[in-house]
């Protein structure tokens, strides 16, 4: 039988962190999906709540494509996988030379930043689209913060918000770039040591919660009005950017 995280305290905030992140992955209240890693690590270190997780989020990534991947926009992933994945090898360059609680505050602070000039200087209705350069570099900030944290929705938010796609395109290219993103981390998490057999049976025991939370947010993104999903995808970086950085600086 593997070993487990046997700590009350631990599953009173992984479980709602496991159910946010599969939430999340639906598209709906995308921008929570950060908060995951910064929930369950008020009770383990930042590096060993990121491997718990990373076994629950492909069993989401498997859900959400297997219900999205057809609806994602392929032109777009073209610019950003290649981009999503130059962050990843980036991140683990860095691991262990910048603190997790560090770049978790850079997001967040960034975050808040983006989410402040949206308010004051919204964009015009007839503004163009972000260009490519920018969908590649946010695209690569998404890789090297998902590697570090599962921090990845927020900097890629930043180029895909003002594309203005339909909920569900949005959610499915979201989905197809995440779930390449997260499979590429699997062979760097276990050269630095973070796939063990403690971290691979909790995450076996929180795996019931991951379906829940997927099949959860796609029965609400499929209904929800676009103003209203780009309302609580841009709440949720809100959130998102305040706890990260709340937590480097604590």
């Amino acid at each position: 039988m593997l070993p487990v995280i046997t700590d009350p305290a631990f599953y009173a905030v992984a479980v709602p962190a496991v159910l946010l992140v599969g939430i999340s992955k639906s598209g709906f209240g995308a921008g929570f999906g950060a908060l995951g890693v910064p929930l369950m690590a008020l009770a383990v270190p930042v590096p060993q709540a990121a491997a718990i997780m990373l076994p629950l989020l492909a069993i989401m990534d498997g859900l959400g494509l297997k219900a999205l991947a057809r609806q994602a926009d392929a032109a777009l992933l073209r610019l950003l996988l290649p981009a999503g994945l130059a962050g990843i090898v980036l991140g683990w360059l860095l691991f262990g030379v910048l603190p997790a609680r560090a770049v978790a505050g850079l997001v967040g602070a960034i975050t808040l930043v983006f989410l402040a000039i949206r308010t004051v200087f919204p964009p015009r209705a007839d503004a163009p689209a972000p260009g490519a350069g920018s969908g590649f570099f946010f695209a690569a900030v998404s890789g090297f913060t998902s590697f570090v944290a599962h921090a990845g929705g927020p900097p890629i938010g930043f180029y895909m918000l003002p594309l203005k796609l339909p909920p569900i395109r949005f959610t499915a290219t979201l989905a197809v770039f995440f779930a390449a993103v997260n499979a590429a981390k699997w062979l760097p998490y276990g050269l630095l040591g973070l796939i063990d057999l403690t971290n691979m049976g909790t995450a076996l025991v929180l795996a019931p919660a991951a379906p829940l939370g997927v099949w959860l947010g796609l029965r609400i993104v499929r209904v929800i009005p676009q103003a209203l999903f780009y309302r609580l995808f841009s709440l949720g970086m809100l959130l998102t950017g305040i706890k990260l950085v709340w937590d480097a600086l604590r």
